[in-house]
């Protein structure tokens, strides 16, 4: 029991210091550009591993100067109501999630085609955003580019941009598959989550930066979770020993703000450290190894001192 508390206490002193230095000891964006009329940064919470409900969720996001929260779009009208009701109580943003709920190709599509429609042409209130876990890694590219031109045509008739994730398993999976979609569809758009990349591809993409170049100057919205080449998700980006990846992340995250800045454009970002056993946990008990939620709000306050207006 003591050796128990003892660990807890070590974990919190050092998150606290970690916390108070990490911002300090990234370097200083070069050539940030003057922020635009109608640049905007909105930091978003996610309900990945949250315990209660959507009131809760917002209640807890707002008191930590969240501006809104990213969740899958629901199918249900009480579930609908449930979300709506919780952001307009509030003053929060709202970005959806969707995808298909099948494998099989044509059954995928006709779902997701479905979803977006609902998500995007809701009356109650419009999201920032739809993104999408696109597709599947094993379709094929013909097929994963009809799934394109489907969120393609809904972004333009409904006005709500809809964006294709850098994930694992989906159409977006790796680097090099990725840009074949964006070199062949000028209107695709990215939810980067450069995180998956770095474990797919086992490395911090220093010999792929021309790709990676594409896919910065192609990204919407950004899933903020630090990845290294083992994993997608580091155990605690306050430590010390994640300074190289947590730089990394920076680094590419900088050249989206300084678009999104010189354009006047809103830079959404979500917050995405996830729960166990995405967060790594101890042996036998599967606690986790560092608090979830702190990290998340933590990550939120860095964001908003670098690049907030």
């Amino acid at each position: 029991m003591q050796q128990t508390i003892n660990r807890r206490n070590f974990l919190q002193r050092t998150a606290a210091l970690g916390a108070g230095t990490l911002l300090s000891q990234l370097p200083a964006v070069a050539n940030m550009p003057a922020a635009q009329a109608g640049f905007k940064l909105v930091v978003l919470a996610t309900d990945w591993g949250f315990p209660g409900n959507r009131d809760a969720l917002c209640k807890e996001a707002k008191e930590a100067g969240y501006d809104g929260i990213e969740v899958w779009w629901p199918g249900s009208p009480e579930a609908q109501k449930e979300i709506f009701d919780a952001v307009e109580k509030y003053g929060l943003e709202v970005g959806f999630l969707a995808s298909g709920g099948s494998n099989e190709f044509s059954e995928h599509a006709k779902s997701f085609e479905a979803t977006l429609l609902a998500a995007t042409g809701n009356r109650r209130k419009k999201p920032l955003y739809v993104n999408c876990h696109s597709g599947r890694d094993y379709y094929t590219e013909l097929q994963n580019n009809l799934l394109i031109d489907i969120t393609t045509r809904i972004a333009r008739s409904s006005g709500v941009p809809v964006y294709h994730e850098t994930h694992r398993a989906r159409m977006m999976f790796a680097a090099h598959i990725t840009r074949k979609f964006i070199e062949a569809k000028p209107d695709l758009r990215l939810t980067l989550d450069i995180s998956h990349w770095c474990n797919v591809h086992e490395s911090f993409l220093a010999d792929q930066k021309e790709t990676v170049t594409l896919a910065l100057q192609r990204t919407g919205h950004i899933h903020a979770r630090i990845g290294h080449p083992e994993g997608p998700q580091v155990n605690d980006p306050r430590a010390p020993e994640w300074d190289h990846a947590v730089k990394a992340h920076f680094a590419w995250w900088d050249e989206v703000a300084k678009m999104k800045r010189a354009k006047g454009e809103v830079m959404t970002v979500l917050t995405e450290f996830g729960p166990a056993d995405y967060m790594p946990t101890l042996p036998y008990t599967r606690q986790p190894l560092a608090d979830q939620w702190a990290i998340n709000v933590h990550m939120k306050d860095l964001l908003k001192a670098r690049y907030g207006a």
